[in-house]
């Protein structure tokens, strides 16, 4: 073999050695991450889920964050579901939740251990989307919850999420500001919610209709923190649908009108 055949085979072998460690790199990074997920306790939850029959199957991620990870998850049916999972390994998202439970008669005397507060948690954004749904706010149907697990409706076409505003602009945003508000109304009067965390992140067009969702965060009106949310809601709302050359109202308009 020649010398610069010998240096060739060199460099491929150095190339096939960076790369099985860059996979084996990547390979321990995703184990980590299922590990953080689906631990013993949440496998035990997936598991019941599966064996009532509610869940068929867990497929890719479909959104991560701090907080939550949310699966594509299809029932017995075929039929899509979005499978959302709170991290309880996330120490600080644990400091940051307890402000919203606290004050929530609904959750009152919730113990401050992990299990406790995550599970809390996960009863909260369903509780908060079924009364969502009766006040005919458009929001992810909730169809179940166990521990830190939450089983809701799928917004989206073959594990796709639908984008939210931010992804993808309104074609008529004045139409879609109307429905905003008409939503934070319904929200505040009927359901007795504010969104807590309103903005484009979490607003959807899907099949012509305005949808809601991501509501763990959401406490009643009668909460310490309800008023300066709602506050922060509207103020977030208008700032998007301004930069969209909508004619907003005042921040103080949304407000006599959300809540009057």
């Amino acid at each position: 073999m020649s010398g610069k055949a010998r240096e060739r085979l060199a460099r491929q072998e150095k190339a096939i050695e960076r790369r099985d460690k860059m996979l084996e790199r990547d390979l321990s990074s995703e184990r980590a991450t299922l590990e953080e997920v689906f631990d013993q306790a949440t496998l035990m939850v997936i598991y019941r889920f599966m064996s009532s029959g509610i869940l068929y199957e867990v497929n890719g991620v479909i959104s991560s964050g701090k907080e939550a990870r949310v699966y594509w998850g299809k029932d017995k049916e075929g039929k899509d579901l979005a499978v959302k999972i709170y991290l309880t390994s996330s120490a600080d998202f644990k400091k940051g939740m307890i402000k919203y439970i606290e004050g929530d008669q609904r959750f009152k005397g919730v113990k401050r251990d992990t299990k406790s507060l995550f599970a809390a948690w996960a009863q909260k954004e369903f509780r908060n989307l079924d009364q969502a749904m009766q006040a005919k706010v458009r929001v992810p149907k909730p169809i179940a919850v166990d521990s830190n697990v939450l089983i809701m409706e799928f917004i989206g076409k073959d594990g796709e999420s639908a984008p939210s505003l931010k992804e993808k602009t309104p074609d008529k945003p004045e139409k879609v500001y109307n429905s905003v508000i008409t939503y934070m109304r319904r929200l505040y009067k009927k359901a007795g919610l504010v969104h807590g965390d309103l903005s484009e992140y979490n607003l959807i067009i899907w099949k012509g209709k305005l949808i809601m969702f991501d509501m763990s965060q959401s406490v009643p009106t009668s909460h310490p923190l309800a008023q300066f949310l709602l506050n922060r809601d509207i103020t977030n709302v208008n700032r998007f649908f301004s930069r969209l050359r909508v004619n907003v109202l005042s921040n103080e308009e949304v407000y006599r009108k959300v809540t009057a």
